[in-house]
């Protein structure tokens, strides 16, 4: 759809959050729209006055509409090529383009780099995109076609990741190529990644820098990683001089993966459990020194916070009842809805409950290819803590 594109006013007063660039309009601020308006149409917002705000991609949802600019633009191809290369040069100025250490990088972090509902990560020569709303999914053509301009078609294969629902009568979702997997390096380390079926967009690259930090803590340690998929902090235990090191995680698939991963990193001394991790941490008896829980987002809406709370502070709870004096325990939230705040409060309330002096070492984040702009702080869904059990 090429300019014009149908207008959506706000009620009056309702523009405050879009002169701050915040990009989220919720449904509430809406007070005219195009009756045919369909799900994923992109549109120009207006104020109650008529000025233009912006240009976004409308959705029947609470977020309303997402804006990608705040003027009025065509989502043509050019725009995509501008958006693209903004967000490689901030790769490029931290280092992570051509980096021969680590081949895996974030390129497109929604909100942080202005494309809200986007996500591209590159592994090597391959490009994931995962679109998390229609509208973003029914340009993936034209950002396939912008990925291979801005890479100059160094980019051999582009594969989407976004959501079943999207696609129709057996749609392929490669955009360009048909590899499935890759060998990428991170830090050094070797790991293993099937986009085609792992989760998200096939690893989490978000936890590069954490899984770096944990390398400090554990020489001639007893090293246990809950909820492990394919042991990415396992293997950086396991080559920093871990004593032993066992992974925990439901999945057969992510079993799979991680004893490859120890393999291509020739380490010894790992052991993986296939089961659940609340009922191994109810009947391990093995004492470990250094304590790795990075659960799946427990709440992934407003409305769950309430559960995601509970299910934090049980899990939490758990561990530092097992964790021996002396123990470092790494501990993480992936929830958008559960901010900050709320994760140390939860903690505190797990320390209480399991009667054990906490200390904590470090306060964590997701790395520097995961922006967070800051005029949307929302952005800022990785939270962790480095704490020291007395």
């Amino acid at each position: 759809m090429a300019l014009p594109y149908p207008e959506i006013r706000l009620k009056k007063g309702k523009e405050k959050s879009v002169l701050n660039f915040h990009p989220w309009i919720f449904s509430g601020a809406l007070e005219k729209m195009p009756a045919q308006l369909n799900n994923g149409d992109t549109v120009t917002l207006l104020s109650h006055d008529g000025e233009i705000l912006g240009t976004g991609l409308f959705h029947h949802s609470s977020i309303a509409v997402r804006l990608l600019a705040f003027s009025k633009v065509e989502l043509n191809v050019t725009f995509w090529i501008q958006k693209l290369s903004n967000a490689l040069q901030l790769r490029k100025n931290i280092h992570l383009f051509n980096n021969k250490e680590t081949t895996a990088y974030r390129l497109v972090h929604g909100e942080g780099d202005g494309l809200s509902g986007l996500i591209i990560d590159i592994y090597g020569d391959c490009a994931v995109i995962q679109c998390h709303i229609k509208g973003m999914f029914s340009h993936r053509y034209i950002i396939a076609e912008a990925l291979n301009n801005v890479f100059n078609q160094s980019i051999n294969t582009i594969y989407d990741k976004s959501e079943d629902s999207f696609f129709e009568n057996n749609e392929s979702r490669f955009l360009k190529g048909e590899k499935q997997s890759e060998i990428i390096k991170e830090n050094g380390h070797r790991f293993y990644v099937n986009w085609f079926e792992g989760q998200k967009t096939g690893f989490f690259i978000d936890q590069r820098e954490n899984r770096k930090l944990l390398s400090n803590y554990c020489d001639s340690k007893n090293v246990i990683n809950l909820f492990a998929y394919s042991g990415g902090f396992s293997i950086y235990a396991l080559k920093s001089g871990a004593a032993l090191v066992h992974s925990v995680d439901s999945s057969s698939r992510a079993e799979n993966w991680a004893n490859q991963n120890v393999q291509l990193n020739d380490a010894v001394n790992h052991q993986f459990f296939c089961e659940d991790v609340f009922t191994f941490l109810k009947e391990t008896k093995n004492n470990y020194q250094v304590w790795v829980v990075d659960p799946p987002a427990f709440a992934k809406r407003l409305d769950a916070v309430r559960n995601a709370m509970i299910g934090y502070r049980n899990l939490n709870t758990a561990v530092f009842r097992k964790a021996s004096p002396g123990s470092i325990i790494f501990t993480f939230s992936c929830s958008q809805a559960v901010d900050a705040l709320t994760f140390r409060k939860v903690i505190f309330q797990s320390a209480k409950e399991a009667q054990r002096q906490i200390k904590v070492l470090h306060i964590l984040s997701q790395p520097a290819d995961h922006p967070v702009s800051v005029f949307h702080p929302e952005g800022e869904y990785l939270k962790g803590l480095v704490l020291y059990v007395e």
